[in-house]
């Protein structure tokens, strides 16, 4: 079953508060977990995207749409910071609004699996924000970006960007 794109500009309404996936410098233990995330999450479950590729950026990773799966942390946001994060995460992100041309990351809903707890597979599905390379990053990156072939990133993954651009979003 492939989830509907849903997206919602920056600032405007959420038509639900759903959970977010995150695989690069958001997840536990990167940088940008502390900076943004510290005290504004309830809850943080290992998770798999499926149908989607990874692939290195300049510091960060970029997941596309594709024929593999992206490992990952669905967070679940605090009871009411969910509109602070939401626009917290979209100003990392560069998310300027649903198919925004300056976007660097479109903001999709998608299912994401969850492990059955204690089991390596069996477990359920959910909906939750991905953030998705955009339309002109993902072009780029089919033709000569640098696929991450297990789809797990660490900062290790890095090619010759290691140290740089802490900053950033799924960067």
């Amino acid at each position: 079953m492939t989830a509907a794109v849903t997206t919602t500009a920056p600032g405007g309404p959420v038509a639900a508060e759903l959970p977010f996936f995150v695989y690069g410098t958001l997840l536990p233990g990167e940088p940008n977990h502390d900076l943004f995330l510290r005290g504004r999450t309830a809850g943080e479950r290992p998770a798999v995207l499926p149908r989607a590729l990874l692939y290195n950026g300049p510091g960060y990773p970029y997941a596309i749409e594709g024929h593999g799966r992206v490992h990952g942390t669905l967070l679940v946001a605090a009871p009411g910071v969910y509109g602070e994060l939401l626009g917290l995460l979209d100003r990392l992100e560069e998310f300027l609004g649903p198919g925004h041309p300056r976007n660097l990351y479109e903001r999709v809903v998608r299912e994401v699996e969850l492990p059955a707890r204690g089991a390596p597979a069996g477990g359920e599905s959910v909906r939750a924000w991905v953030y998705l390379a955009a339309a002109a990053v993902t072009r780029s990156l089919r033709t000569g970006g640098v696929l991450i072939p297990e789809g797990r990133w660490t900062r290790s993954s890095l090619s010759g960007d290691r140290g740089r651009n802490p900053g950033g979003g799924e960067r």
